[in-house]
């Protein structure tokens, strides 16, 4: 590598002068993305890879390659490549990782009545949202539920700034060479500068990245105002050139026990409320989360939820801009799960005295909401599918972005999926924290797009070493850092899943997690796995040991083989030995049953549901089909012919049960499939009985909300539709497959 320069005064080179000129582009046909994906496969294919990966960009419209009414013709396959290009910049490498304490999200405090103005909620008619078109399902009250009036919050959907890290960064190449960058006044900078990170512009809950954190608990419903503030811009920062291009939001809580109209999924918005795919500009919404278990079943309890944008179309582009918040929800009943590591089950964490306003903190239980990034190299040409629908004008794509060097870079039109280079952590890349010689109970999130990530606790002698230095180039210097000599120190005891609390604690040497799951596990920082105590100073890293250099799949992981050279560390922990702190928190023999299946739930086979999911005829990630049909808002999709010979909509009673099969079309894709609503139990992989689960699926014995997809799988889950009616979806939570049509409707009815 040449030598780092520090950082000093901008050479007076133009940044314009390394980059095509936006003369040199030509023009771009505003054609809408969605009317693209609704054409036939042979029109589908003009979104095809441009393997040429040219800059140069025909205007359609001009050469005659469009009809009256915008529809693609078939001549204009011949430009497959001209609405795409599939490249990506090389994040700048940062320089002191580890450094930055990691952030612990405080629960958020409650907004007093007086704060709605003259418009306070209520399970009025038309009180629902600002429309005032919709009402609330279910009021706590109903003698259904008798649960007291919900605890109120009021959240703005707005713009904000976020820092990734306070550490330098070097500016480098794909080559892992350092590189020129540049500033938003048009300076640039020589190769080998060290520079601070610009702060990303975010659409964000409260504007913060990730967002608030709402403490919950079962029995104390919680109503969230969710007030979109998109067009509000008093630090006059820059859109940037990704978001939802109306600037709406549509927040979903996964998975609570939801009504349609506060589940937030456009199966629903598109039909009620505001008819739209999201809620707009100035407008508000009031999701009544009620904190009631399906069927008010004690076993069907959970305990961490979070919540994101779901706007249609647009629902990568918006978790990507920083569309999330946290949700731990506890269960005081019997004081099984509360926070209080003296009663009940007697979880690790230290309950802070509750507030006048009921809200309340607990130590020792960190949510870790993982997310990777890629941040702009100023020399990218920004060429994607969104900028045909004239939803960035400003930024007169397609052309690279100088001024936007080292903010947040996002492709909503990937062919093979969206991952970032750079590793973050609540927010925060490589960061650390300080603990103490005890046990600490962590919830586990994958708020990624499409990232899956395989985590090992690891000890290190010589520490991390930058991909870079160690020879790495492209693809291999995702993740930025690795400890050559990374050995497994410690193990994780797991207590709860996608949905809840597990029967049993189980020990784990690693475990993967899926874009949109969740785990919860205990560590031990009193001794390491072969009983050796834990010293004053000592450093374990949580290190990814997946390799994933695209959206598709793993590249190698524990299941088919090692990189023994990939390990990625993401944070640190540090023992703080200097003091011994009380630890009252135990590691249960038992938890939470899972419900039981009913003995005769194969005679349900022959009337199952089947839902198979495939690429369309593009190709690639660029258009995803259910049963054939890309997404319809505005009907359940209708399942593919059973083995008792019916084809039926996606539709179930309310209070009824069954099996539904979703099959993986192939392609090499996995895909993390969601459903809205409630819960599943998987009972077959592969026609296989999966209820005694197998070593690589191992929570398929406990409830999940979303299926693990592998390549060519099919799936059968077992599952209630319960004490709501009306719309709600299933998609891949692999978040450019969702907003790529790979999502379908279904319905409770009466």
């Amino acid at each position: 590598m040449t030598p780092i320069v520090s950082e000093a005064s901008p050479s007076e080179v133009s940044p314009e002068a390394t980059v095509p000129a936006a003369s040199t582009l030509g023009n771009f046909a505003r054609l809408n993305r969605r009317t693209l994906l609704k054409l036939s496969a042979a029109g589908s294919a003009l979104y095809a890879f441009d393997t040429a990966r040219s800059v140069i960009v025909p205007s359609l419209q001009n050469r005659g390659l469009l009809s009256p009414d915008g529809v693609v013709d078939a001549a204009s396959i011949a430009w497959a490549g001209t609405i795409y290009t599939e490249n990506f910049p090389t994040s700048p490498l940062i320089l002191s990782p580890f450094s930055d304490e990691l952030p612990i999200p405080r629960a958020l405090r409650p907004t007093p009545l007086s704060e709605f103005g003259s418009n306070p909620p209520g399970p009025g008619v038309g009180q629902q949202n600002s429309i005032g078109n919709e009402r609330h399902q279910l009021w706590p009250s109903n003698p259904k539920v008798g649960y007291p009036d919900p605890i109120l919050y009021k959240i703005e959907v707005k713009m904000g700034t976020h820092s990734f890290t306070s550490s330098k960064v070097l500016p480098i190449n794909a080559l892992g060479q350092p590189a020129e960058s540049f500033d938003g006044e048009g300076n640039t900078y020589p190769a080998g500068t060290q520079r601070a990170l610009p702060l990303s512009t975010v659409w964000a809950f409260n504007g913060q990245f990730p967002g608030p954190m709402i403490n919950a608990e079962y029995g104390r419903p919680v109503l969230v105002r969710f007030v979109n503030k998109l067009d509000q811009n008093p630090d006059n920062l820059d859109f940037q050139d990704f978001g939802a291009p109306d600037r709406s939001f549509l927040t979903h809580l996964h998975n609570a026990h939801t009504a349609p109209e506060s589940d937030g999924n456009p199966h629903y918005t598109m039909k009620y409320g505001p008819r739209w795919h999201g809620y707009r500009p100035g407008e508000w919404c009031d999701n009544l989360y009620l904190n009631w278990p399906a069927g008010g079943r004690d076993d069907e309890k959970q305990s961490f939820f979070w919540f994101h944008d779901h706007r249609m179309d647009h629902t990568g582009s918006n978790v990507y801009k920083g569309m999330v918040g946290l949700y731990p929800i506890y269960d005081p009943k019997g004081k099984m799960d509360m926070g209080d590591e003296t009663k009940g089950l007697r979880l690790p964490g230290v309950r802070t005295p509750p507030r006048a306003d009921g809200t309340f903190d607990v130590d020792y239980d960190i949510p870790l909401a993982f997310y990777d990034c890629r941040l702009d190299d100023g020399v990218t040409v920004h060429h994607d599918m969104h900028d045909n629908e004239n939803a960035f004008p400003g930024a007169d794509n397609p052309k690279a972005h100088p001024e936007w060097w080292g903010k947040t870079f996002f492709k909503h039109f990937p062919n093979h999926g969206f991952v970032g280079d750079v590793f973050t952590v609540n927010g925060t890349a490589y960061p650390v924290l300080h603990v103490k010689r005890r046990k600490y109970r962590f919830r586990f999130l994958d708020a990624s797009i499409a990232r899956i990530y395989e985590f090992k606790l690891m000890a290190s002698t010589e520490g991390p070493k930058s991909a870079a230095s160690l020879g790495y180039i492209e693809d291999e210097l995702q993740g930025q850092w690795r400890i050559p000599d990374g050995e497994q120190c410690m193990k994780f005891v797991q207590i709860a899943g996608d949905g809840g609390l597990l029967p049993a604690p189980v020990t784990r040497n690693s475990f993967e997690l899926w874009p949109g799951k969740r785990r919860e596990v205990i560590i031990d920082f009193t001794k390491y796995q072969d009983g050796t105590p834990t010293s004053n100073g000592d450093e374990i890293y949580v290190t990814n040991v997946m390799k994933m250099r695209d959206g598709r799949m793993w590249d190698s992981s524990t299941r088919d083989g090692i990189d023994p050279d990939y390990k990625v560390p993401m944070l640190k922990f540090v023992i703080d030995g200097n003091d011994t702190p009380v630890d009252n928190s135990r590691i249960p023999a038992a938890m939470r049953p899972t419900p039981p299946l009913p003995s005769n739930w194969t005679t349900l086979l022959d009337n199952r549901l089947i839902f198979e999911v495939e690429r369309g005829g593009a190709g690639g990630e660029i258009e995803w089909l259910v049963n054939g049909q890309p997404f319809d808002p505005t009907t359940p999709v209708t399942s593919l012919r059973n083995k008792a010979g019916k084809t039926p909509l996606a539709q179930q009673k309310v209070g009824s049960f069954n099996l539904w099969e979703v099959r993986n079309g192939g392609g090499g894709w996995v895909h993390p499939m969601h459903i809205h609503q409630e819960e599943h139990r998987t009972v077959m992989r592969n026609g296989k009985s999966v209820v005694k689960p197998d070593k690589w699926h191992p929570e398929d014995g406990t409830r999940e909300d979303i299926i693990a997809l592998d390549p060519g799988e099919s799936v059968i889950i077992y599952r209630g539709f319960r004490d709501f009616v009306g719309p709600y979806v299933a998609h891949c939570h692999n978040l450019a497959h969702e907003d790529h049509a790979m999502m379908f409707g279904w319905e409770i009815t009466p």
